[in-house]
């Protein structure tokens, strides 16, 4: 379902990547690039000394929530978290409206995920503070499209190459795969992209989301295999199969072996693609998802686009609550201490 959400700036909520457009779009990435010393902790930050961030995830997260809550501490401020229904009052019956009333008033920013579509735009329409969106069942992580498109710009910069008039591959669980949908639709802020698809049965991407870039003037094409997806391509997104979401989708799909590995790419002749993956990787046997045989190619961007979480993360909370790069900069100093391994 479209949303009509006001652009992401001061004192708003981040709900979705239509809140985008290609100018706070690039000026978000500009303060992404401007904090990399202290996302890389070669610098310390204390321009949010004071803030406080309410952490509040209900569905299982490792990777989101810690870079979440890491990124609010590297800018000096300071975090309280809960995680699952279980240790939440929402457990005895409370309304999310009433949950986000009352933890926003311990906070002056929230970070909301929930296994319900449309849950965390009801956080917002209750809460006192800017929330942010960080997934909502099969709906949207924008954050997660963000640090993908970020990743995404810097990886093929140093192919000498630009995201305007790239080929993307993206493969995988592409209905209930919520990563995928907010990746095309800020993606379809560029131009003349074109994008080959594979799922497997009963996985297809959305008519709605397929219908936004092509209304934006971009190729979406389905390709029969993997390998036809990803032959050809600049890059490719794969995602795991959200067994958690699915009922009967799972008893008619074909999800065994690898959904990309090694030969696949070779039999494409494209070993050099540009690799990308939201994680988790369900790195089980038979489990449908990027094997670990690619993890040597030198087109691996996956642990890159963790690391560029950071740097969006931050850039989204500094903007969320006003704070320029100059405030950033008279706070930050080199750090004492050595971190490194030997």
């Amino acid at each position: 379902m479209a949303h009509d959400y006001p652009p992401f700036e001061q004192g708003r909520h981040l709900l979705s990547v239509s809140q985008f457009s290609s100018k706070n779009l690039q000026s978000l990435f500009d303060l992404a690039d401007a904090v990399d010393p202290i996302a890389k902790r070669q610098a310390v930050c204390t321009v949010l000394d004071g803030a406080m961030l309410g952490s509040l995830f209900f569905e299982p997260s490792t990777r989101t929530r810690l870079s979440f809550e890491s990124a609010f501490l590297r800018l000096g401020g300071e975090v309280t978290t809960t995680t699952g229904f279980t240790f939440s009052s929402m457990a005895k019956g409370e309304s999310i409206a009433d949950t986000s009333r009352v933890v926003s008033g311990y906070s002056d920013v929230l970070v909301v995920r929930h296994p319900d579509e449309g849950s965390v735009a009801q956080f917002a329409e209750a809460s006192t503070v800017p929330v942010v969106n960080a997934g909502d069942g099969a709906g949207e992580h924008p954050s997660q499209a963000l640090l993908d498109v970020y990743t995404l710009d810097k990886e093929l910069a140093s192919r000498s190459k630009r995201i305007d008039g790239s080929h993307v591959a993206i493969i995988g669980d592409l209905k209930y795969g919520r990563t995928v949908h907010s990746l095309i639709k800020l993606m379809s802020l560029y131009s003349d992209l074109h994008f080959s698809l594979f799922a497997p049965m009963s996985m297809e991407l959305p008519d709605e989301v397929r219908k936004y870039a092509e209304t934006r003037g971009h190729e979406v094409r389905v390709a029969d295999s993997v390998i036809e997806a990803v032959r050809g391509v600049d890059a490719v997104y794969a995602t795991r199969v959200q067994r958690e979401r699915m009922t009967e989708e799972l008893a008619t799909a074909n999800t065994q072996g690898d959904l990309l590995n090694w030969a696949m790419l070779a039999e494409a002749d494209n070993l050099d693609a540009i690799i990308m993956h939201p994680l988790p990787r369900d790195s089980r046997p038979n489990s449908f998802d990027l094997a670990s045989d690619v993890d040597d190619l030198p087109g691996l961007a996956i642990f890159h686009q963790t690391d560029n979480g950071l740097n969006i993360r931050m850039a989204i909370f500094l903007t969320a609550l006003g704070v320029n790069i100059e405030a950033v900069q008279l706070t930050t100093k080199q750090r004492p201490w050595k971190a490194t391994l030997r």
